[in-house]
């Protein structure tokens, strides 16, 4: 194995005191690089959760950061609060996403629409830009985090799949604008992961329903292999890439069937 050390490097992860967010900080921590995570209010022990960062090989704590990522403030004091640690902001991974899940066309409505945007969409054109602005230059690597929305069909899943589809979109553009500044973006697009946002939109019955179908949770995607993609992003070694959407998944070919069978028999 490739050893790789990122000392002296710095990470800004939305949302990164759980999920996907958390086990991606983790990784990097435990190889070097300075973590400064995201959270809202009451949502974790941070104490607890920065201890658990030392006891896994960390060499510096994270630092937590209290922002909603759709307010332009909390962006702003986010980026000066890495600006009082760092010279400059390395990589940035956009992870935190919102969305509410609409039964039928009725519940489509546009301030539903906006909000899922301010959350899961344009924090990666803000806070990229927020980073030019505060340190001089762009991170080197912008990882945005995606799901199979786009390109599959799940019941209630109507404005996730919006605002995948518009952040993997901004992702592409930007690699174009920001490949003479030295920087990479790009986006990975991973399958079903077994997180609190997911069980939130579909319940545990949902995993219940696909072990009685034959699967068992090794065939699900954990934040920790989500983290491994993550890392090789932002380890260098995959710098030729630029611009792409990376699938990550155990691939389902009938994922789809599976999932509206699934709403069929909850009702």
């Amino acid at each position: 194995m490739i050893q790789i050390d990122l000392s002296g490097k710095s990470v800004l992860i939305t949302g990164g005191t759980k999920g996907i967010g958390l086990a991606s900080a983790m990784k990097l921590a435990k190889a070097g690089a300075a973590t400064y995570l995201t959270y809202k209010w009451g949502s974790v022990d941070l104490d607890e959760l920065s201890d658990k960062f030392m006891d896994e090989g960390a060499s510096v704590r994270p630092v937590f950061i209290q922002a909603d990522v759709s307010v332009p403030e909390d962006t702003k004091l986010v980026m000066e609060t890495i600006k009082q640690k760092e010279d400059k902001l390395h990589m940035f991974i956009s992870n935190v996403g919102f969305a509410q899940s609409p039964k039928s066309l009725e519940d489509y409505k546009k301030r539903s629409l906006y909000k899922t945007l301010d959350y899961s969409t344009w924090p990666l054109v803000d806070y990229t830009q927020s980073a030019k602005k505060t340190f001089g230059v762009y991170p080197d690597r912008v990882i945005a985090i995606s799901s199979d929305g786009p390109d599959h069909f799940y019941k209630g899943y109507d404005y996730v799949a919006a605002s995948k589809s518009l952040l993997e979109f901004f992702s592409k553009y930007m690699s174009v604008h920001l490949f003479e500044e030295g920087s990479r973006v790009n986006a990975i697009r991973f399958g079903i992961v077994k997180t609190e946002s997911f069980k939130l939109m579909f319940g545990d019955e949902f995993f219940d329903f696909m072990e009685k179908e034959g699967f068992d949770e090794s065939m699900f995607l954990s934040p920790e292999e989500c983290a491994d993609s993550v890392f090789a992003m932002c380890s260098g070694l995959m710098d030729a890439m630029n611009g792409q959407i990376i699938n990550v998944d155990y691939g389902f070919p009938y994922q789809d069937n599976a999932m509206m069978r699934f709403m069929r028999l909850k009702k």
